[in-house]
C-alpha cells in the first residue's frame, strides 16, 4: 500500500509539478523582463517590489519544487548525499520564500499608499525607500534563516539505515512549524496582502471621481491588478 501511495505521489509531482515549475519560471522571467523594460515601471516603487518578488519566486521554485521533481524522476535526493546541500537548500528556500512574501506585502501597501488621496501617504511611494526596504528585508531573512544552517543535519534511521535531512533541534522544529510556516510565511503575509490589496482596489475605484492624469490612473489600475 505504501509503495502504491509513493508511486502515485511521484507521478503527481512529475506531471503536475513540472508544468507548474516551467510556467512559474517562464512567468517570473517575463514579469521581470516587462517590469524592467518599460520606463514607467522602472520608476515605480510598486513595480520594483514586484520585480524583486518575481526574482525570488524563481529562486523559490528552484530550491523547492525543482528538487522534488528531480527526486521523483531519478530517485536521487541531493540532501541525503550532501550535508552542504542539505543545509543550504532549506536555508535558501526559506530566504527566497520569506523575501518574496515580504515584497508582496510591501507592494500591496505601496499601491495602497499610491492610490490614497492623502499626500503624506503618497510620499511613501518612492524608489529609494523601496530599495532600502528590500535590502533590509533580505538581510533580516538571511539572518533569520541561520538556524537552518545550524540545526539541519543528516539523520540515519536505525531501522532502514537511510539518511534523511531534517532538523535535529526540537525547539527549532516546533518554531519552524508553528511560527515560520503558519505565521511568518503563512497567515500573516496573506492577511496583510489581502487587506491592503482590497483597500488599494477600493481606492482605484474611487479615482474616477478625482482629477488625475489618465496615464497615472491606468498605471495604478495595472499595478493593482498585478498585485491582486
Amino acid at each position: 500500500m505504501s509503495t502504491t501511495f509513493s508511486f502515485v505521489g511521484k507521478q503527481i509531482i512529475i506531471y503536475c509539478g513540472t508544468p507548474i515549475f516551467i510556467g512559474g519560471v517562464c512567468g517570473g522571467l517575463l514579469n521581470t523582463l516587462v517590469l524592467l523594460s518599460l520606463r514607467t515601471f522602472r520608476e515605480s516603487s510598486c513595480a520594483f517590489y514586484l520585480t524583486i518578488m518575481s526574482i525570488f519566486n524563481i529562486g523559490q521554485l528552484f530550491t523547492g519544487l525543482f528538487s522534488r521533481i528531480m527526486i521523483a524522476l531519478y530517485d536521487i535526493d541531493g540532501t541525503e548525499t550532501s550535508l552542504f546541500y542539505c543545509k543550504f537548500r532549506f536555508y535558501l528556500f526559506h530566504v527566497c520564500t520569506a523575501t518574496s512574501l515580504t515584497c508582496l506585502c510591501l507592494a500591496t501597501f505601496d499601491q495602497y499608499c499610491a492610490t490614497c488621496s492623502r499626500p503624506r501617504w503618497q510620499q511613501l511611494c518612492n524608489i529609494k525607500l523601496a530599495q532600502r526596504l528590500v535590502i533590509i528585508s533580505i538581510i533580516i531573512w538571511a539572518l533569520h534563516g541561520i538556524p537552518f544552517l545550524v540545526y539541519f543535519n543528516h539523520i540515519q534511521s536505525s531501522v532502514t539505515n537511510r539518511v534523511t535531512c531534517a532538523s535535529t533541534n526540537i525547539i527549532f522544529t516546533q518554531y519552524r512549524a508553528f511560527i515560520i510556516l503558519l505565521g511568518l510565511i503563512g497567515y500573516l503575509p496573506v492577511t496583510i496582502a489581502t487587506l491592503f490589496g482590497l483597500m488599494a482596489y477600493y481606492n482605484v475605484q474611487q479615482t474616477t471621481h478625482r482629477a488625475m492624469p489618465l496615464v497615472r490612473r491606468e498605471l495604478d489600475k495595472q499595478l493593482t491588478i498585478m498585485v491582486l
